[in-house]
């Protein structure tokens, strides 16, 4: 997923907070670790998220940071158990990606071969999405994930697999991406991408075209390389067809605290909104230490 340190609030679409006549201003935000008040033009327009605040200068007249106090409080979550782990599934919305998005757990389920169904599906007159995510660290080793086929998601659909640290800023927070869709650009051949973050530094995206079907994706994290490979069909036994590989040896993150999540959600597009409910299918995940 397309994630930085910081995000615009109290949403992406919603960042100017206007001064008052009395020199006041208030406003709606996400809790965090740390807060960051900027005084800018009027034309100033940030990006939805980003690593570090921007520093005065230009169209930013004054920046004022100050860090968050109290003790921090998680989301709540429903239990899952899929493929061998237990996983938690989001219950709450969510902006991560940089898009609102709502996440109900009734859109994650197993069937009865034991593969994982997730699901965007309209709630009164919102899309819900869905977030799960490991209980624990896995650290180096494969990752395997087996999926249905994703061609024909809608453009406005994606759905991720990646590592993801809440404690680790410094090292973007241990974030490595597989992402299935076309970000709602309907225009797009291209519609996979592996990803070291931050994505936007030239070298940390890469893009492809997957084929129909069953595909398997895996991610082999070790001491400085993060290799991603992508196979058709449900194994990644010697022969199996590439589909496309990579290995990443710039700005790989070590291990700390970063679980796996699986999420499956919306992305902001005017040309090409979400028309009709989407799932996927997980067939397996693997670990291999």
């Amino acid at each position: 997923m397309r994630v930085a340190g910081r995000w615009v609030q109290p949403w992406p679409d919603q960042a100017l907070i206007p001064i008052q006549a009395d020199s006041t201003w208030s406003t709606l935000t996400h809790l965090g670790w740390e807060y960051a008040a900027l005084l800018v033009d009027p034309g100033y327009r940030p990006p939805p998220t980003m690593d570090v605040a921007p520093t005065q200068g230009g169209p930013v007249a004054l920046t004022n940071i100050v860090k968050g106090v109290g003790e921090p409080q998680f989301a709540p979550t429903k239990p899952l158990h899929f493929s061998g782990y237990d996983w938690k599934v989001r219950t709450i919305a969510s902006d991560r990606g940089g898009m609102n998005n709502l996440y109900d757990p009734d859109n994650a389920w197993t069937d009865a071969s034991g593969a994982l169904h997730l699901r965007i599906k309209k709630k009164t007159d919102r899309w819900s999405c869905v977030e799960v995510f490991l209980t624990r660290s896995l650290g180096y080793g494969t990752y395997v994930l087996v999926v249905d086929d994703t061609s024909r998601l809608e453009p406005a659909a994606v759905l991720s697999m990646n590592t993801y640290d809440e404690w680790a800023g410094e090292q973007h927070f241990r974030e490595l991406d597989l992402a299935i869709g076309k970000w709602g650009d309907a225009t797009s051949k291209k519609n996979v991408q592996y990803e070291i973050q931050p994505f936007y530094v030239p070298g940390n995206l890469v893009e492809f075209s997957e084929p129909s079907g069953t595909l398997t994706h895996s991610l082999h994290w070790e001491s400085g390389r993060a290799s991603f490979k992508t196979v058709r069909g449900a194994s990644m036994q010697a022969g199996a067809r590439v589909v496309s590989e990579h290995v990443f040896t710039s700005g790989v993150p070590s291990p700390g605290q970063e679980l796996i999540f699986l999420a499956f959600f919306v992305v902001a597009s005017e040309k090409n909104p979400l028309q009709n409910e989407n799932e996927v299918v997980i067939e397996k995940f693997e670990y291999l230490p």
